[in-house]
């Protein structure tokens, strides 16, 4: 069983008015161990079975499903005062259900969320296996593979992580799990908190272990953690399994800070093709690092050479014996490569100055770095042969198209361009039924979106076994593309000058638009919500994704709005249907909500639509004028054919309840194409 520090995550602490048995012990003041003492009748403490960032975490008895579980809570009862403990139970409150929404294989299951007078319980899935940092203690290092395929496990669970809002604030390899058949679990989630939300620190530091924490943390006018302070620490855990150390020493927060600013680029002797991995999650620019997605690609690519184990899933075993226990130094990369994951001299862009083609540029090429590293672990007797991948590396060539079109023919530059795409990626919506929708049962993408962008990757020469559709969120879009995980975003994104600006893209539309409205509960005991002023003048709190259009607006135009707002609408939709939640409405477009009441017309009502319109827009990144030019002309010829029509019939119709297709959209001018 795992006992090393941070198991299953959260803060210890005592809970009031137990009829029975026993008051936990005072975990956070240091007290002694009280065992089955009992909480809320049903789970029994037996043993503290190890000690995570601010308390301990219990084995328990669930005695109504007769199973042992693990118990911790949420509140650091030692920083609360009478003034600050309302907020802090509502917000650990708020913690709980997200973390208990969070179902993947690679983060800890949590069953129950329990609340006493002074404290927040999760009850989560008891494990067995060992913490990584017992796994370091015994082997000293991992080799590649191993290394690759648990820091695969780790990305994938920060990555649902982080879709869900939630921040784990402590990744280390003491909170990481490594059961018997390889399975990776993220756990102790007691320093946990929302994207977002306010900077919480803990006697005056920030709240973490000192060795994993990111730079930015310390910054005079830090917003605080984000997800990049979490891809930190997996860097950092990544490069302790493969170099058998820290990169940055010290025990102390100053100490390890003076480190990073001192010697920023750590060396690697061992890392060989982890090397580009390493480096961008260490970026000490958060802006530049790699997020969950970018690392997960690039270390599936390690995995998926010739002589490595495949990690088709992050939970199958990579025995260590697979890897020889000595490795060959990274400095043994010929020189011709680059192990950074910089492209070779001679295909950087010209006039590559801004932030998102330099942060594309820092890792372009890495798979050849990679390949390289592969080439001369075979020649010293190493664990991987060459990749000789015939498709190429996915070089960003948007600036040498930028460059090369107005001298050249655009035909044979555009030809060049698909030379490095041999797939497109688009970026789109999961969960919103009738424009963007994914079942996870038959991994088929239905909605408008969804034909629109294969209509258009049509236009763009690319078959629809193609297209590869990537889960996008209207908080993240905007960074997927600049970041270079998906070459077109097709998501009801709304076109504004504002939006082009402060995300770095360029849009062309629009393709449709949609008007505004609300979303109510059909049978409201306390309000009667026919129309939008209902809902303003109730001053019922309205629901709206992060990021979106009505994020400001909704204030602006006198509605209440709670202070923390989703990733999704969908999560929306759920505080709507929650009878517990404080959201009586949510604010989208009509299509969009439609979509949503069309699914449960029991429960959910459509108010009429508001004034204004949303035009719904193509984002593509600022950088490549080649493909917009392409998207324009591709998306001029759907609106003038009979697709749109067909497109609008088919899966528009049936929520908006018109009988025939309204007029098409007028594309704007593409006057930088």
């Amino acid at each position: 069983m795992h006992n090393d520090d941070g198991f299953n995550g959260a803060d210890g602490g005592g809970t009031d008015g137990q009829p029975e048995d026993r008051r936990p012990a005072d975990l956070s003041r240091g007290g002694p161990s009280v065992p089955h003492a009992v909480i809320e009748g049903r789970y029994e403490l037996l043993e503290p079975i190890g000690s995570g960032g601010m308390g301990e975490v219990w084995k328990a008895h669930d005695r109504r499903l007769r199973r042992f579980v693990a118990v911790k809570g949420l509140l650091d009862r030692r920083a609360m005062t009478p003034d600050t403990q309302k907020a802090a139970m509502q917000r650990a409150r708020r913690e709980a259900e997200a973390l208990a929404k969070i179902e993947h294989q690679n983060v800890v299951t949590v069953h129950d969320q329990i609340e006493t007078a002074d404290q927040v319980w999760i009850v989560m899935k008891l494990l067995e296996g060992r913490s990584l940092a017992d796994v370091l203690r015994r082997d000293g290092v991992l080799g590649v593979p191993r290394a690759a395929a648990v820091a695969l496990g780790m990305a994938q669970g920060l990555r649902a992580v982080h879709e869900a809002s939630v921040l784990h604030r402590d990744v280390k390899p003491g909170n990481v799990l490594v059961r018997d058949n390889g399975q990776v679990v993220l756990v102790d989630f007691g320093i946990a908190t929302f994207e977002g939300a306010d900077r919480v620190t803990r006697y005056g530091g920030v709240i973490g272990t000192p060795p994993y924490l990111a730079p930015e943390l310390f910054a005079p006018a830090t917003p605080g953690p984000t997800p990049a302070s979490d891809l930190w620490a997996l860097g950092v855990t990544l490069y302790e399994m493969v170099e058998g150390h820290l990169p940055f020493g010290g025990n102390e927060v100053w100490e390890v800070q003076a480190n990073i600013q001192q010697s920023p680029d750590p060396v690697l002797r061992y890392a060989g093709p982890l090397g580009p991995v390493i480096q961008g999650l260490l970026a000490t620019d958060p802006d530049r690092r790699l997020d969950a997605a970018s690392a997960e690609e690039m270390l599936q690519e390690v995995l998926a050479g010739p002589g490595t184990p495949t990690a088709a899933s992050s939970s199958e075993a990579v025995p260590s014996e697979e890897v020889p226990s000595g490795a060959v130094p990274s400095e043994a990369i010929p020189s011709g490569t680059a192990p950074s994951g910089t492209a070779p001299s001679g295909t950087a862009p010209s006039g590559a100055s801004s932030a998102s083609r330099e942060r594309r540029g820092r890792f372009r090429g890495w798979k050849v770095a990679a390949a390289a590293a592969c080439v001369v672990l075979l020649a010293g007797g190493g664990w991987i042969v060459s990749r000789g991948d015939s498709g190429g590396e996915r070089d960003d060539a948007s600036g040498q198209q930028a460059g090369g079109v107005a001298g050249g023919d655009a035909e044979q530059a555009w030809e060049q361009w698909q030379s490095t795409r041999k797939r497109l990626t688009i970026g789109a919506k999961e969960d919103q039924p009738g424009l963007s929708f994914y079942d996870k049962d038959t991994g088929v993408w239905s909605g408008f979106d969804i034909d629109i962008a294969y209509a258009l990757a049509q236009k763009l020469g690319y078959g629809r076994e193609q297209v590869d559709f990537y889960g996008v969120t209207t908080a993240n879009r905007a960074s997927k593309l600049k970041n270079g995980e998906v070459d077109l975003v097709i998501a009801s994104y709304s076109m504004t000058p504002a939006r082009e600006k402060r995300d770095g893209i360029n849009f062309v539309g629009p393709y449709y638009k949609a008007g505004s409205s609300l979303l109510v509960r059909k049978n409201s005991a306390k309000y009667d919500l026919d129309e939008a002023v209902d809902v303003k003048r109730n001053q019922v709190e309205v629901c709206t994704a992060r990021d979106s259009t009505y994020a400001d607006k909704l204030q602006e135009d006198g509605y209440t709005t709670g202070k923390w707002q989703p990733d999704t609408y969908k999560e929306c939709v759920e505080r709507l249907l929650d009878k517990r939640s404080s959201v009586y409405a949510v604010a989208s477009d009509d299509v969009l909500l439609a979509g949503y009441a069309q699914n449960d017309p029991a429960q959910l009502k459509l108010l009429p639509s508001g004034a204004g319109t949303e035009p719904y827009g193509v984002a593509m990144r600022k950088d490549d004028p080649l493909l917009k030019s392409k998207v324009c002309s591709g998306l001029q010829e759907i609106l003038a054919g009979k697709e749109w029509s067909e497109m609008y019939m088919k899966d528009l119709s049936p929520l908006t309840g018109r009988k025939t297709a309204p007029s098409r959209p007028e594309l704007r001018p593409c006057s930088d194409a």
